[in-house]
Formats: C-alpha cells, structure tokens, sequence
C-alpha cells in the first residue's frame, strides 16, 4: 500500500494558531477551505508517493540528512502568491541563506524528485479560485504581519489521514 510523504520545518504552536487565522479568513470569505486541513508549515522536500513497506528506506535517506548546523531563526514577513494554474496564497519568509543551507543538505539525500525550492508558508491552495485568489492577494499583500521563530529540526511526516510526524531530527 502506498503513503504520501514530505519533509518539512513546522513553527511553535502560536505562530500555527495566527496562521489558521488567516486559513479561516480564506475559507469564510473566498471559499478556500482545504488549507485549514494542515498546519503551517515550510515545505523542505514536497510529498511524494511510496510503498509502505520501503518506508525504513526513508527513515534511513532521513537519518542520513546532515543537520550539523546551529539552529537558526527564520523571519515571516508579509504576504505574496503563486498565480499558478492552481494559485497559492502564503506567507513569505525574508531571504535566509541557513534555509537555503538546509534545504541543500536534505536535497543531497532526497533528489528524485525535481523541485524548485521557494520557501513559503501557505495560506490559501487547492480550492481557491484564480479570482479569488486575485481578490484575497488584493486584500493579504496589504496585510502586516512579521513574526520569527527558531528552526532546530526538521520532520519527516507520513500521511494517515492526515499528516503524522513520523521522524524528527535536530540541527546542531
């Protein structure tokens, strides 16, 4: 049977509430709901699709990561979007040459898959409609909100449902 899985940096807990905040907003006034199914998050490696029986093959690429790097902070500041043909509403994060750092360490160990990296906290996908996404930018790329949070691991989550930390590993 296959499962889903990604690797990715998660904030503290109060910087997920304000982010649902906002997921709530997307839902309630452009008919975005399906953002409010996962927490906030930056994406390091996007979901791919294996066979559950391979999945100690993953722990071991995971575990084999190298995360000696001190932990570092990460600024969200503002909002910004993808106007792809399935348009993304998010957060951005200032430029951070650890993240970058970080996300070349993991990419070293997961390649397999071709991935441009922009780091982002979304907001608002799937359901939302490109006019609504013009509508919510509208409104969101006007919005302040600035707020930092340390990254000191990375987690490698497996989709039951929904999606279930699996692994952790901490940098430094």
């Amino acid at each position: 049977m296959k499962k889903l899985y990604f690797i990715a940096i998660y904030p503290p807990q109060q910087i997920i509430d304000e982010v649902k905040i906002f997921k709530q907003d997307l839902a309630l006034h452009y008919n975005n709901s399906k953002a409010l199914k996962n927490d906030a998050h930056i994406t390091l490696f996007p979901p791919f699709s294996r066979e559950i029986e391979l999945e100690e093959d993953i722990h071991i690429a995971f575990q084999k990561i190298d995360t000696n790097i001190s932990p570092f902070e990460i600024t969200l500041n503002g909002f910004d979007g993808f106007p792809n043909k399935s348009p993304v509403l998010f957060i951005k994060p200032e430029s951070n040459e650890h993240l970058i750092e970080l996300y070349n360490r993991v990419k070293q160990h997961f390649n397999f898959i071709r991935y441009n990296f922009n780091p982002h906290m979304t907001v608002g996908y799937r359901d939302l409609s490109f006019e609504n996404y013009l509508k919510a930018l509208e409104v969101y790329k006007n919005k302040e909100y600035k707020t930092k949070f340390l990254v000191d691991k990375i987690i490698l989550l497996r989709h039951d449902g929904k999606w279930i930390p699996i692994a952790e590993k901490k940098l430094g």
